[in-house]
């Protein structure tokens, strides 16, 4: 049966002397260790689960936001705990039980930006101005291929950001995206822009080099993008695929995707035959559902980009032969497509007319907050509230 919600913002003073409960994940925490801890059956809410369900329990991570509704007798009646920036975990109390699913995020997004000078460094500047190691980590990643700071930075340099934050119950929740960004160095500007590709480019259209892979299987159909949340017509339930399906013959060869160092090679459940690499910078590619592994594959070998590791089969979950590839940034999935390029891309004809048009936008922003001196502002706490599902059932009753 298909559940819809109903969602009810309410503040903490009418609901009906319910408490509500937030912490953090607690780091080295897992799934099965909070349910024990917090004397919620295990059976119904892990081992029950199907295998995707299960897997995107191992989703948790240190840090993340998470509430408990207690009842005026104590007793849990339900429990959010976010997985990424669109689904979450939610665990509601069924008369003498519980149910586990997943549910979207309720979040909203804000436009935010500031001007800072330059007296260390920008990371530690942009910490010290902001508290925010995320929004420091994505301004400084966006130029470490490009830029040279500790040659080039002098005191008093300028620097602009733009980004997008997404915020959930009051909090700021998941990675900030960055949507422009400028750094002047020796009187120069030096500019870095999100295109509608969802790449990033400099003043010229140039695109900025990052991490790079090569795609895992030549010439593969893609038959399954990467998606966090998606409504599952046949289960009819919130479902995520953490990763990119190349549909490919039986035996087609699968590549590393980067030079690193292989981590596990053997079977593990749903995910069949698998082979995983951890990369440098906290990346972490997996590769699933071979038919067999390339000779002399195994835990603790170094393999180059490009280097054949196994063949595409349909081992474990899988209706078809195809290679799901995974790609981490310490432990957490993310888009390989955002990431994945065999070349670094030049735009041409009409889409470089659009990003200059973009381009020039942008660089009207940056010239008034440039002019406007643009300090950092906290935004004031919002009014706590907490979320109640309900189904539409007992919504009517």
């Amino acid at each position: 049966m298909i559940r819809f919600f109903i969602l009810f913002l309410l503040t903490y003073s009418i609901l009906f002397s319910a408490e509500v409960e937030n912490f953090r994940w607690k780091n080295g925490e897992s799934y099965l260790m909070f349910l024990e801890k917090q004397n919620l059956p295990a059976k119904s809410l892990y081992y029950n689960l199907d295998k995707d369900d299960q897997r995107l329990t191992e989703e948790m991570r240190a840090g993340v936001h998470c509430q408990i509704l207690k009842g005026s007798d104590g007793k849990i009646e339900q429990v959010l705990l976010p997985l990424n920036d669109e689904l979450q975990i939610h665990i509601l109390q069924d008369k003498d039980s519980y149910k586990f699913e997943a549910i979207p995020i309720i979040s909203t997004t804000k436009t935010e930006a500031f001007t800072i000078k330059i007296n260390h460094s920008p990371h530690y500047d942009i910490l010290k101005a902001t508290g925010s190691k995320k929004i420091a980590q994505i301004f400084v990643a966006g130029f470490k291929n490009s830029l040279n700071f500790k040659r080039d930075l002098q005191k008093g340099d300028t620097l602009v950001m733009i980004y997008e934050q997404k915020y959930r119950l009051g909090e700021p929740f998941s990675m900030p995206i960055l949507k422009v960004a400028m750094i002047e160095m020796r009187k120069k500007k030096h500019f870095i822009y999100l295109n509608t590709d969802d790449r990033y480019y400099d003043e010229k259209g140039h695109e900025v080099e990052g991490f790079l892979l090569a795609r895992p299987v030549r010439g593969a159909r893609i038959s399954s993008y990467f998606t966090k949340r998606r409504f599952h017509p046949v289960l009819k339930k919130w479902k995520a695929h953490l990763g990119i399906d190349y549909a490919a013959r039986r035996g087609t060869p699968i590549v590393a995707a980067g030079s690193g160092r292989v981590i596990y090679a053997a079977t593990l459940g749903s995910y069949g035959k698998l082979v995983k690499i951890r990369h440098a910078d906290g990346y972490e590619t997996r590769y699933a559902h071979m038919k067999s592994f390339r000779r002399g594959i195994k835990k603790g070998k170094y393999v180059k980009k490009g280097q054949t590791i196994g063949y595409v089969g349909s081992t474990g979950r899988s209706t078809g032969p195809h290679l799901h590839f995974e790609l981490r940034k310490r432990g957490r999935a993310i888009n390989p497509l955002r990431v994945v390029q065999v070349t670094t891309k030049k735009l041409k004809g009409k889409e470089r007319k659009a990003f200059m048009k973009l381009r020039d936008n942008y660089n009207q922003s940056i010239e008034l907050h440039l002019a406007n001196n643009t300090p950092y502002k906290k935004l004031p706490p919002m009014e706590k509230v907490c979320y109640i599902y309900m189904p539409k059932a007992q919504k009517n009753s």
